[in-house]
């Protein structure tokens, strides 16, 4: 433990149980595997696994490690979605998130989608194999879903070009810059992803999108401007914001812009 403080982690007790668990009392697979955290490769690629919302996933090197805020999706999103429900978990990196929503509601049919072929093999490993699809955003879905979803679960890259030299070595150096990197003002996969949402919603059917505080303003105008009804979660415990956006049932009048919820 005193070397991992040595070494800056934060939170190194939590950190040395965690290894010691992964080294199944091996003293020389210990140290290998505190050689490597101390190398600075991101403690869930070292142990092969990563915890989000209570479940713990499978990660593989080179795929991103999902973040303690993106449970906020997943507990926004399980939240009256009914078992049957069809949901996508696209950008999905490990599946971490839809895996997370599938154990709140295990009668969910989670479908994801990722254009990076290492990501997508290990949502693979998360996920239903066959409802793990390869390809860029909705272009990687089956066209029989389009219509039908009743929930889109989207953490997309939203950090400006510019400002991944900023992040912390653990990500810029060890997750791929297309999982990090979302243009310019860090918002052209979100305009994506609001833009295409409408066509492949149910009625009533929501997107989920998770943004940060200072780019949500923008992000509930990308939802909005695609004829959703918008309201904006934030939760400051796990400083997680989410912009919401639901198509208008069958019927129903072009919904209107909602406020937000803490």
């Amino acid at each position: 433990m005193e070397r991992l403080r040595a070494a800056g982690c934060v939170y190194a007790e939590q950190e040395a149980a965690v290894l010691r668990e992964a080294a199944g009392g091996d003293p020389r697979a210990l140290e290998r595997l505190l050689a490597e955290r101390l190398a600075g490769r991101p403690l869930e690629v070292v142990v092969g696994w990563a915890e989000l919302d209570g479940v713990r996933v499978a990660i593989d090197p080179g795929v991103f490690v999902p973040r303690r805020r993106t449970a906020y999706v997943a507990r926004l999103g399980a939240t009256g979605l009914p078992d049957g429900a069809v949901v996508v978990d696209l950008c999905c990196g490990s599946g971490a998130l839809g895996a997370a929503i599938a154990h709140r509601v295990p009668g969910a049919v989670v479908h994801a989608a990722d254009i990076d072929p290492v990501a997508v093999a290990c949502a693979r490993r998360n996920l239903s194999p066959d409802r793990v699809h390869a390809g860029d955003l909705y272009a990687a879905l089956p066209d029989d879903l389009r219509g039908r979803v009743d929930l889109l679960a989207v953490n997309a890259p939203y950090v400006p070009s510019d400002e991944i030299d900023l992040m912390p070595p653990e990500a810029r150096l060890h997750e791929p810059r297309t999982a990090l990197d979302g243009g310019a003002d860090g918002l052209d996969l979100q305009r994506r992803v609001a833009a295409g949402a409408p066509d492949w919603l149910a009625p009533g059917g929501r997107l989920l999108l998770e943004t940060s505080a200072s780019q949500s303003t923008r992000t509930v105008g990308l939802l909005a401007a695609a004829g959703l009804a918008v309201r904006l979660h934030e939760d400051e415990e796990l400083d997680a914001t989410v912009a919401e956006g639901q198509r208008a049932r069958c019927g129903a009048a072009r919904p209107a812009i909602s406020g937000r919820s803490r």
